[in-house]
């Protein structure tokens, strides 16, 4: 959660020729609701459901780039589609730097407690090793400006094409 997911892969995608998906977008788009009103009207566990199907039917998808709700990962499921149907990129960030990005987002309903960076901390503390055990590259979104981040990406991308370690 504030990482830069969508905002880096929109970029990758246009730079790669790709098709871009947002999973959170898509679940507001299939709903005609925003994502804080499901969590309202159905919980955490209805908006985790409604994530597990998109991102199943989206990781099938050939060609495209995907962005997941940062909580998309504590799922077995969608650990299992995201590892095996494509290459994960864990944009990983100090909490203090996910919490100044999204101290002032009221769109962002895990967040909305009376101490949110503790919130994040914790947040973190469930999701770090999850996105270790399936990134296939691991970079720091802290400090570096988006196309520097982009460039970075890419050219891991590269090396791993070259390699043959894994096709798309």
């Amino acid at each position: 959660m504030g990482a830069g997911k969508t905002t880096i892969g929109k970029l990758i995608a246009k730079h790669l020729n790709k098709t871009f998906f947002d999973s959170d977008h898509e679940i507001e788009k299939r709903t005609g609701v925003n994502i804080s009103l499901i969590f309202e009207l159905e919980g955490e566990a209805g908006f985790r459901s409604r994530e597990a199907a998109v991102i199943h039917e989206l990781a099938e998808q050939q060609n495209i780039v995907l962005a997941t709700g940062g909580g998309a990962v504590l799922n077995p499921q969608n650990r299992d589609n995201l590892h095996h149907n494509g290459t994960v990129i864990y944009l990983h960030a100090k909490v203090e730097d996910l919490w100044r990005r999204t101290r002032h987002d009221k769109n962002r309903p895990l967040l909305q407690t009376a101490d949110p960076l503790a919130k994040l901390r914790e947040l973190f503390a469930q999701r770090d090793p999850l996105y270790r055990e399936i990134a296939d590259i691991i970079v720091d979104s802290g400090e570096q400006s988006a196309h520097a981040l982009v460039d970075q990406i890419e050219e891991r991308l590269k090396h791993l094409c070259e390699n043959n370690v894994k096709p798309n």
